[in-house]
């Protein structure tokens, strides 16, 4: 059962509270560690590098843009329907035998 939203008293036997431990001491860098930070900081590179070109097919683009100006791009209801039913329903068409 819920409670209704309302103000209601409350007692210390409603509070609890969660003991803190302190904090462990900071590690220092080993010659060990700091090869493996090098490595992740030259991964992070590579990854932010493909941020600055996009895997995009230009000319495919283009030939949509173009197509659906002239307004030869072919649209197929049944599809679009069946694609939105399976985004709301997580559902991958393409997975199923």
């Amino acid at each position: 059962m819920v409670d209704s939203i309302s103000s209601k008293p409350v007692s210390g036997r409603d509070r609890q509270l969660t003991p803190v431990t302190r904090a462990s001491a900071a590690t220092r860098v080993t010659a060990e560690n700091d090869g493996v930070a090098t490595e992740q900081l030259k991964l992070s590179a590579i990854a932010f590098g493909y941020d600055e070109t996009p895997p995009v097919d230009l000319e495919r683009v283009s030939r949509i843009r173009n197509a659906v100006r002239n307004g030869t791009f072919p649209i197929y209801p049944t599809k679009i329907a069946d694609r939105l039913i399976a985004l709301k329903l997580e559902w991958n068409p393409h997975d199923a035998k």
